[in-house]
């Protein structure tokens, strides 16, 4: 069966829970919540991050979550809430569609980087 990107989008969307930046913003500096920023690193550069987020482009996630694997990433445990925005909200509904494929749970979209900036969200420049 063939997935166009809008049914790929409508599923992530509809597996993963998006959450307001308010919300979010409680979740902000939690030992047990990982914020993680799925945009390329030039747009991190040009706009900041959620402070302590993780920067991992959306084609490297899997990677980095896989304990199995090589490149993965101690701050990845299935124990903890992963909060992951990019700039409009696509691509971290992908990357948590498939983090919750791969077993992690607690997972939420905050959507785009705007509606952190724009609730007033604390900014970490790179």
């Amino acid at each position: 069966m063939t997935l166009t990107v809008q049914q790929m989008l409508a599923a992530a969307e509809a597996a993963v829970p998006r959450i307001s930046a308010e919300e979010a913003k409680g979740l902000a500096g939690r030992a047990d919540v990982v914020f993680l920023d799925v945009r390329e690193p030039n747009e991190v550069a040009a706009s900041g991050k959620v402070p302590g987020a993780l920067t991992i482009p959306r084609g490297l996630v899997e990677f980095r979550a896989d304990p199995a694997s090589p490149l993965h990433d101690a701050n990845f445990d299935r124990a903890k809430t992963i909060v992951a925005y990019c700039a409009s909200g696509g691509r971290s509904a992908l990357v948590l569609k498939t983090l919750k494929d791969m077993g992690y749970e607690n997972v939420r979209n905050l959507g785009g980087f705007k509606a952190w900036l724009d609730a007033g969200g604390a900014v970490e420049k790179t």
